[in-house]
């Protein structure tokens, strides 16, 4: 069995319609999470927690995806430049 693991982090963008952060140091990691729902529950709390500020946001990165190449990605993942 493969484990899900998925990656929790955001902070302060350079303006609310791009994904690029203001100071990639100051990245907020929240954690990694052994599957999806766990994940979510933690980004939403993270969301709630800022929603007053537009230009913080945060993300959901599927780590397992990355350690498997055979498994498509998501459109979500794959953002234009």
């Amino acid at each position: 069995m493969s484990q899900r693991l998925h990656l929790v982090f955001g902070g302060e963008l350079v303006s609310p319609s791009t994904t690029v952060f203001k100071d990639v140091n100051g990245i907020h990691v929240v954690g990694i999470f052994p599957d999806y729902a766990s994940a979510y529950a933690a980004w939403k709390a993270e969301a709630q927690r800022t929603v007053d500020d537009a230009h913080t946001r945060y993300f959901i990165a599927h780590l397992h995806r990355l350690r498997d190449e055979e498994t498509p990605a998501s459109a979500t993942e794959e953002l234009g430049d």
